[in-house]
């Protein structure tokens, strides 16, 4: 297979061509004061063409450098937690830790199968709850160790913080950024209709565990079949050399631990209390890899070179976002993003309203192909997805739910930033990725068509 660099820029090159091809237009925008916070809205009814900006071949080569300037926040992100977990892990506290409790599961055996639900669980709440996306990816260090510890793979490490959270994000049943604005903009009641969404959430989280224990299970019995098997020779050999260093368990290893333990219920306290974003918890953990240093007495000359060593890991996914992020550019450049979302929307008003649902959860996903904020999706295709149900017959309820599980498809979106991330923190070609996680993403699509079937025909899903 291609280098992941060079699929995206193929796809930029296959963007940029159709961006001459799909007509350009645009709707009008409004403030609109929306779930307690001013958001800039489409006015449904408004779409026009109009003349084709100029797409110069030159923007092949300017889109990904103001993709790199437009993803800032996230690259900037990644040079942290790269650089935080490089001195870290310096401390051998990570290694001797997992090396603990891979001990403990195999000492108590019975117990080991319970890890993978039961972490997967407590991320897919996050993700419901507060919308854990961008922050699963430092987990990412810490989970593929200890699945590779257990006898599992870098892709169970994977799947167990970024599969969850995103089985919840889009399964939520309370997440403020797709539930909570989509539901404002339709004019519905905050977080109205939660039976029905729990029971999606429960079903969505279920099959995403299921697949991956089923996944896990066949690994350890037999790890060759592993398709990251010659990959994570990499992580094994870290994790062999830091254990050499590190085989004494001391006063250091459990103060740097602490470290740790604070980080994360900080971490998780302000983004719920203060609605901490990318610039916040990066310095969070810019402090977290300099407190961990000094608690192991790393020396600051060596947290130094650690430091720039792992953000040096993570340059080549911030060059891959950074192509990605140029898609959107050009897309937005064309103006054609309205275009296609108009043109979805006439499309749906020829289907019945039995199929509906399903088109608008199909125009939702190939949207999140260029929008990966769930927020700004909302913005953008609700105030025309939400008077358009009522057309054709589908409530405001279900039109948010279809816009909600657009996101199972996020997890192979070369486009999405955090897609990429988690890849890049994990060394996982994105192609390799995409070959596993296809399956699951057609089970998970099949299942959210069943999911919008109950609401349109055998209820009327309304406020409540």
């Amino acid at each position: 297979m291609p280098h992941t660099l060079v699929l995206i820029y193929a796809l930029l090159v296959l963007v940029w061509m159709a961006s001459w091809l799909v007509p350009s237009g645009t709707f009008e925008r409004q403030k609109q004061m929306v779930a307690g916070s001013e958001r800039i809205l489409t006015v449904p009814g408004t779409y026009q063409q109009i003349e084709k900006p100029m797409v110069s071949p030159f923007l092949l080569l300017t889109a990904p450098l103001k993709g790199f300037i437009d993803a800032a926040p996230i690259v900037i992100f990644l040079f942290a937690v790269g650089g935080a977990f490089a001195v870290l892990t310096a401390t051998g506290t990570v290694d001797l830790s997992i090396r603990r409790l891979a001990a403990f599961f195999e000492q108590k055996p019975s117990l080991s199968p319970w890890l993978i639900p039961v972490m997967m669980v407590v991320f897919s709440l996050a993700g419901s709850v507060f919308g854990m996306s961008e922050e699963t990816i430092p987990f990412i260090v810490v989970f593929i160790p200890l699945a590779i510890g257990l006898g599992y793979d870098s892709i169970v490490g994977i799947s167990i913080p970024f599969l969850g959270a995103a089985a919840g994000f889009a399964a939520a049943f309370f997440n403020p950024f797709t539930v909570g604005i989509a539901q404002g903009i339709a004019g519905l009641p905050l977080y109205s209709g939660l039976t029905y969404r729990l029971i999606v959430w429960v079903l969505g989280t279920g099959t995403m565990i299921a697949f991956v224990m089923l996944y896990a299970r066949r690994i350890k019995r037999n790890p060759s079949l592993s398709p990251v098997f010659e990959q994570d020779d990499y992580w094994r050999k870290s994790m062999q050399m830091e254990g050499d260093h590190n085989r004494q368990w001391n006063r250091r290893h459990r103060l740097v631990l602490l470290v740790l333990a604070a980080a994360v219920v900080t971490l998780v306290f302000g983004i719920l209390r203060y609605q901490w974003y990318i610039e916040e918890i990066a310095a969070l953990f810019l402090a977290l890899g300099i407190l961990s240093g000094l608690a192991g007495r790393v020396g600051m000359n060596e947290m130094a070179r650690q430091f720039v060593n792992g953000a040096k890991d993570m340059m080549g996914v911030a060059i891959i976002i950074a192509c990605a992020r140029g898609v959107l550019i050009i897309a937005n450049e064309a103006q054609i993003l309205d275009t296609v979302l108009n043109g979805t929307a006439g499309l749906i008003s020829f289907f019945p309203k039995a199929l509906a649902a399903q088109i608008m959860f199909i125009a939702q996903s190939m949207i999140n192909f260029f929008i990966h904020s769930g927020t700004a999706q909302a913005a953008l295709t609700m105030p025309v997805m939400a008077p358009l149900g009522d057309l054709v017959g589908v409530s405001r309820q279900t039109t948010v739910l279809a816009f909600q599980l657009c996101e199972f498809v996020l997890p192979i979106l070369p486009t999405s930033a955090v897609t990429m991330g988690v890849l890049g923190m994990a060394r996982v070609s994105w192609s390799t990725w995409a070959k596993w996680f296809l399956p699951l993403m057609m089970i998970l699509v099949a299942l959210s068509v069943l999911l919008l079937l109950p609401p349109v025909l055998l209820f009327n899903w309304g406020p409540f």
